[in-house]
């Protein structure tokens, strides 16, 4: 998942499909300097994360946004934030204590 959002292309497709989707790459391609190929390319990493579910409405394939995927990395980053924040505070009160 975290290979995933490294990209930014790819970060902002799951920005533009969880505000917008579902949406095809066809409706997705025009916004972006990439081929639509490439986008197609973008979004089926996004989906192999685990971070998108794709479902076929004849010929278009339309990418949804699974935020479940999401809710465990939140966590984590949350958590290791909250450490972050308690380190900082101590070293900030033994700075300030001289």
């Amino acid at each position: 998942m975290w290979a995933a959002l490294a990209d930014p292309t790819r970060r902002s497709l799951l920005d533009e499909l969880s505000r917008n989707g579902p949406l095809s790459a066809t409706e997705l391609a025009p916004h972006y300097p990439v081929s639509r190929q490439a986008v197609v390319k973008h979004l089926a990493a996004l989906s192999g994360a685990g971070l998108l579910a794709a479902e076929r409405h004849g010929r278009d394939v339309r990418y949804r946004v699974v935020p479940e995927r999401l809710d465990g990395a939140a966590a984590w980053l949350a958590d290791v934030g909250a450490r972050w924040d308690a380190r900082l505070a101590a070293l900030r009160a033994r700075l300030e204590a001289g």
